[in-house]
């Protein structure tokens, strides 16, 4: 049987462990095998009491273990399990003693729920039934009070009673409640007197003062603490803050800052402007500083109003009639400013409201013409006579000076200049015809500008109505398209017409139809007036053929009732058409012609596609002739006087008799006047100091002067002619060859480029060269002319 051996002791708090043994029930026995034993006591471990925070060097004692089985022959070995088995308790499996091997912590596991048993060591077989107990962990005061919802603001309206609650603040304690006072908490205020006290054992702050003023220190900083142990000597403490803001409450009137206000106010101020603003001072604030004001009296109570800005708590003293510094040039009003929101509970304090005068002075300024009316209407028939006059419009000058006034029109309101009126009289008549039916009304703009200040302009309105007359008579509303059935009957309804006239009578449109004398009596169709403005077109017979008639047309009198009556005759288009049985319209006019002539819709179609198809080739045709035609380049391009023209094939030299006139290069001196563009023959050369010029050749010349003339002309003939041939000559050729070994042989090249190349190279080269080395070679003995 168990025994407990562990009996009530109660060792000292420095070894922080106590052992009790509980009572006893009996167990079921283990059986084994058939063998029956008598029933054995046995235990039940309720709890083992350890002392948390334990720092000692060695594994804390928390209990011992023994069973009566043990005969203290090492038979019997201890086994534990359960929450914290071998990771923080452990047991001595001979002895039963049970140790903590950490340090424990209750507020984070209060207990520990264990499973002890007794085994054979020999066999691991249990000697005992399993028996469960508790190892509580036993608290200790480390864990200070805590404000959680800290730090604290509140609120408290201002001159509040004594004992007032302003918050409730709570600190809690980790500690063990149920054991000791370690979580017992009392609260102290150590900042915030004589203002504010704290109840100790609730935390409920409260006013300790009367008549705390807002206006003289409206928040107050509280700081609170919490103390455990119930604030005895050792206990842990923790504070919070808390703000207390006083709120505003109207115990203040408001006052004006002065007694009396001086304003000057233009008498050109328009109605309705402010003229001044005037605003009495409160200490309080938000809806306790709103302001009503009002005028208590004074001589402009007519002239004068004052409202409330809401925004700023300003009285704003408006305009409710025009000024006139003639008439009067001072006002005195005598205001009032009350609190909206008046407390009753400080009425004690004084009327919560103040009175200020206010004095306004009116400026005199030169105030522009005064019309007798803004607004004026006038009527003109549109019959009248151009210069009829319609009426007259006046103004005046509200100085004292009474400037005479000159009367015109703004006549981006009359751009067709309609009407005239006299710059002195201001009276208003009609320079062109009107017509009611283009304009009904027009909308003047009269100007009265001062005759001794043009820049002071009144302006007025006048309508002009234009009054209506009948002149213009009345004809279809629409362009009927009317259709008659082949197949129609005898009195049957075919069109019904209304009309529109532009006029527009007081008493309405009434208008009257009828058919022409001509057409009267036509045997075809009738017309019968509905007395509604309307008239209905009937047939008088049947029988309609296409081929007969394909377009009946119909005169139509209309007269309207007005004074004199005006009429107009419309003529009705009606169209013989081809209709299904039940009256729907199938073909008319000229289509129903083709049908009659054996062409149905398909066939138009085609024909119409052919047409088309032809159009298109024809378009196509001109425009590919059109650019075989077109020149590939300008005719300025085409010029070849005007370009060098490069090719990469070699001429065949002298020996080529097809690319030049070989006739007229060996003849060059022959008849010089055959040819503009070569120069007689001459021995000489001429150019200017030393510059390059022109190699004639080398035979004698009479006159310098003539060679000189004769070049020039020629040069001068041949940069304005534009239809010279491309001969190979002066004017022509610029370069000749690209790879020939004489290079450029172009006398144009010689007189621009200022070159001093030497041609007498080419006698060398043989009697071929000959001639060009008389005409381009230098001699010793070669004449040079001056330019």
């Amino acid at each position: 049987m168990w025994d407990v051996l562990g009996v009530l002791v109660l060792l000292e708090w420095a070894l922080g462990c106590v052992a009790l043994t509980l009572n006893s029930v009996l167990l079921p026995s283990v059986r084994t095998g058939a063998v029956q034993h008598r029933p054995r006591r046995s235990w039940v471990w309720n709890q083992f009491f350890v002392l948390e925070e334990f720092k000692g060097d060695e594994p804390l004692y928390v209990g011992k273990l023994h069973s009566d089985v043990d005969q203290g022959d090492g038979r019997v070995k201890y086994v534990l399990n359960g929450e914290g088995a071998t990771s923080i308790f452990t047991i001595d499996e001979n002895t039963g003693d049970i140790h903590a091997t950490k340090r424990l912590d209750r507020e984070e596991q209060a207990y520990y729920t264990l499973r002890a048993q007794a085994r054979d060591r020999a066999t691991n077989l249990p000697v005992e039934p399993e028996s469960e107990f508790v190892i509580k962990v036993q608290d200790i005061n480390d864990n200070e009070p805590k404000f959680l919802d800290g730090p604290y603001s509140a609120r408290v309206p201002e001159m509040a009673p004594i004992g007032t609650s302003v918050v409730t603040v709570v600190a809690t304690d980790a500690d063990d409640p149920t054991y000791g006072s370690s979580a017992r908490v009392v609260y102290s205020l150590l900042q915030g007197q004589p203002y504010f006290s704290v109840e100790p054992k609730t935390g409920v702050v409260r006013t300790a003062l009367p008549d705390m003023d807002r206006e003289t220190r409206d928040q107050y900083l509280l700081v609170i603490q919490a103390m455990d142990m119930v604030g005895q000597m050792g206990g842990l403490s923790g504070t919070t803050s808390v703000t207390v803001t006083l709120t505003d409450i109207n115990d203040n009137p408001p006052h004006f800052s002065r007694k009396s206000y001086q304003f000057t106010v233009p008498e050109s101020l328009p109605v309705a402007a402010v003229v001044a603003k005037i605003r009495a001072l409160d200490s309080d604030v938000g809806s306790n500083a709103e302001m009503d004001y009002r005028i208590l009296e004074g001589d402009g109570l007519g002239m004068f109003q004052i409202v409330t800005d809401r925004e700023t708590q300003e009285g704003l003293l408006t305009l409710q009639k025009v000024l006139d510094f003639e008439t009067r040039s001072s006002f005195t009003l005598r205001v009032e400013a009350t609190n909206h929101f008046i407390d009753p509970r400080f009425l004690f304090l004084g009327p919560f409201s103040d009175t200020a005068t206010v004095r306004l002075t009116v400026e005199n300024v030169d105030e522009p013409p005064v019309f007798s009316s803004l607004l004026s209407r006038m009527e003109v028939s549109e019959e009248t006579l151009v210069g009829s006059t319609l009426g007259a419009v006046s103004a005046h000058d509200p100085d004292s000076t009474n400037s005479p006034i000159r009367y015109s029109i703004d006549r981006t309101t009359d751009l067709e200049r309609f009407f005239d009126i006299d710059s002195n009289t201001g009276v208003l008549s009609t320079a062109r015809p009107l017509d009611r039916e283009l304009t009904a009304i027009h909308n003047l703009s009269i100007l009265a500008t001062e005759s001794l200040d043009p820049s002071q302009v009144g302006k007025a309105v006048v309508l002009v109505t234009v009054l209506d007359v009948n002149d213009n008579a009345p004809v279809f509303a629409i362009n009927y398209e009317t259709f008659v059935c082949d197949s129609a009957r005898p009195g049957q309804v075919i069109e019904t017409v209304s009309a529109v006239d532009r006029d527009d009578p007081q008493s309405g449109h009434r208008f009257f139809f009828s058919l022409t004398a001509e057409a009267a009596g036509n045997l075809n169709f009738t017309l019968r007036d509905n007395k509604d403005n309307t008239a209905s077109v009937l047939t008088k017979r049947g029988g309609f053929q296409r081929e007969d008639q394909v377009v009946f047309f119909l005169p139509v009198l209309i007269r309207d009732s007005g004074i004199p009556a005006l009429s107009s005759t419309n003529t009705l288009s009606i169209h013989v058409c081809d209709c299904d049985m039940k009256g729907n319209v199938q073909t008319c006019g000229q289509e129903a012609s083709l049908l009659s002539a054996g062409l149905s819709t398909a066939a138009l179609v085609a024909i119409l596609a052919c047409v088309l198809t032809l159009l298109v080739l024809f378009l196509l045709i001109v425009t590919t002739t059109w650019r075989k035609k077109r020149p590939s380049i300008l005719d300025e391009e085409r010029d070849v006087r005007e370009n060098i023209v490069c090719y990469d094939d070699e001429g065949g030299g002298e020996e080529d008799t097809e690319a030049f006139d070989m006739v007229t290069l060996r003849n060059l001196n022959l008849n010089p006047e055959s040819r503009r563009d070569v120069a007689p023959e001459a021995s000489g050369l001429f150019c200017s100091s030393g510059e390059p010029g022109y190699k004639m050749a080398a035979s004698a010349v009479p006159d310098n002067r003539i060679f000189r003339e004769f070049i020039w002309d020629r040069l001068r003939e041949a940069d304005v002619d534009a239809t010279a041939p491309p001969y190979d000559s002066l004017q022509t050729y610029a370069f000749e060859g690209s790879g020939s070994a004489a290079e450029s042989l172009s006398s144009l090249e010689s007189l621009s480029s200022g070159s001093q190349h030497s041609y007498d190279y080419l006698r060398e080269w043989g009697p071929h060269f000959r001639k060009l080395a008389d005409l381009y070679g230098h001699s010793e003995d070669s004449n040079m002319f001056t330019c």
